[in-house]
């Protein structure tokens, strides 16, 4: 029997994501697995992931990703689409709060499981929601 396509792992971890299923998440990282994000931050190990996901559902709780276009190349899929959700400081909803920006990803697929998740997106209506005046 086969296994999953790159493509098929990737969106099963956005799936997870959009459901804010930390441990549906780490479940598809290697042990190694690196996140960078947009401004270049990266952290590494899955353990170290369960927390960071944990932490940032409770700043975004409602955060979604959804692509248009998927572009696999071997172990590589690039993912074009956006991110959206609301900043809540006080763990409450607010229309103000809301937000919405273009992003894309890049995948790393080492035996089904995803070994790396760099963002590329402008993160700083988010920032500023947050209240960090960082260009």
């Amino acid at each position: 029997m086969a296994g999953k396509e790159p493509i098929e792992v990737v969106l099963a971890f956005m799936e997870r994501i959009n459901a804010a299923d930390v441990e549906g998440i780490c479940a598809l990282m290697t042990d190694d697995h690196v996140f960078v994000d947009a401004l270049g931050t990266r952290i590494q190990g899955r353990e170290k992931m369960r927390q960071a996901w944990t932490a940032y559902f409770g700043w975004i709780p409602d955060y979604k990703v959804s692509h248009e276009e998927i572009l696999p190349k071997g172990n590589l899929v690039a993912v074009f689409g956006t991110a959206r959700g609301t900043y809540a400081a006080d763990g409450k909803i607010r229309e103000e709060n809301k937000w919405e920006i273009p992003a894309a990803w890049l995948a790393v697929v080492r035996e089904e499981l995803v070994a790396q998740w760099r963002v590329y997106a402008d993160n700083q209506p988010v920032r500023k929601l947050m209240g960090d005046s960082t260009p």
